[in-house]
């Protein structure tokens, strides 16, 4: 008698036991393969197209760093301080949201822009961030509408199918998603907790972050509207990163790598989402162009922007802040968020 062959395991999505460990080599195999597509066809890029892409890009970027600094000068309108603080803060945390996962950088955000605006807040400057993210959410219904219209975009139930451990591993783990959102919810009250020995302070804090929301003429003149530019100009960077490509621009295309992209924000467990983008644009645009060409696309474009965003994190972090390095700056704002806390625990 012969054994009975046994059943072929799938690399990608592994089985039982295997899949937590298959799938983010999995990922990282697809990364450096879409990397090898990438430097592999330098020669066929469509350089100009590249170029104003990530001029496009980094100026999308500069118009919500003024847009933010807007919400900040609603919060603390007597206090003085420039914008070219509140861009290096801002570009410094993009660029180290790139190598740092699970959005890292934001804590580089919050201390830079603490140390630049005097009398500040650390309750007050986190909740600023939300002010630009109500905009961005009404952007992401309209985008997210659109792609899963088109029948080629992912919806939710597939994610495991994808083959990102981001996605995969979530989707295929219900109880262990609803356990890491409960977490967060607890970790949560927990921050609260500590944070509001005295809680009308803390509160009274947190509404100043969210002051511009208060004077709807000024958020919409201040905040949207220049958000809003910003979006045209991230659209256009995307068109011309896919022209750059040959996979094609449209408005279409666009607005797909755009919801693809909202995707990807929403789970940064690798740096810049890059696992995430890769498996849906290579779902959304399977009928566009080869396999290797949306690869090289979708690795090449996060290699471009997240190359030049590191560039000039280093450039404000040297110029504006004088800092050599994000270690030294996660360093700084460890030693000044402890002596925060003992001078309120002085006081109290």
């Amino acid at each position: 008698m012969h054994a009975s062959p046994r059943p072929a395991r799938d690399a990608r999505v592994g089985r039982v036991g295997s899949q937590t460990a298959v799938l983010p080599l999995a990922d990282i195999g697809s990364f450096l393969h879409g990397a090898g597509q990438f430097f592999g066809d330098l020669a066929n890029l469509r350089w100009g197209w590249l170029i104003a892409g990530l001029a496009c890009f980094h100026v999308y970027i500069t118009l919500r760093t003024r847009a933010y600094f807007n919400a900040l000068r609603a919060a603390y309108p007597d206090e003085p301080f420039q914008w070219r603080q509140i861009w290096g803060a801002y570009v410094a945390a993009y660029g180290a949201n790139h190598v740092i996962p699970f959005r890292g950088g934001e804590v580089i955000k919050v201390f830079l822009t603490k140390t630049s605006v005097p009398r500040s807040s650390y309750p007050a400057i986190t909740s600023s961030f939300l002010c630009e993210h109500v905009f961005d959410a009404g952007l992401a219904v309209i985008t997210l509408g659109f792609a899963f219209t088109q029948g080629v975009f992912p919806k939710p139930p597939d994610f495991s199918k994808l083959g990102a451990f981001d996605l995969s591993y979530l989707a295929a783990h219900p109880r262990f998603t609803l356990f890491l959102l409960t977490a967060f919810g607890v970790l949560g009250l927990i921050g609260f907790a500590l944070l509001s020995a005295r809680v009308r302070a803390f509160w009274a804090r947190v509404r100043q972050g969210f002051a511009i929301l208060a004077d709807r003429r000024r958020w919409l003149r201040e905040m949207v509207a220049v958000q809003a530019g910003g979006a045209v100009f991230r659209l256009a960077a995307y068109w011309s990163l896919l022209e750059a490509f040959h996979v094609g621009g449209s408005v279409r295309n666009v607005l797909l790598v755009q919801a693809t992209n909202t995707i990807a924000t929403a789970l940064p467990l690798t740096p810049g989402g890059a696992g995430v983008q890769q498996a849906i644009l290579l779902k959304v645009f399977a009928a566009k162009a080869s396999a290797a060409t949306v690869a090289a696309y979708s690795v090449g474009q996060e290699i471009a922007i997240a190359a030049s965003s590191l560039l000039i994190a280093f450039a404000a972090l040297a110029l504006v802040f004088r800092f050599r390095s994000f270690k030294e700056v996660m360093r700084r704002g460890r030693e000044a968020h402890a002596a925060d806390r003992a001078t309120a625990r002085g006081a109290a």
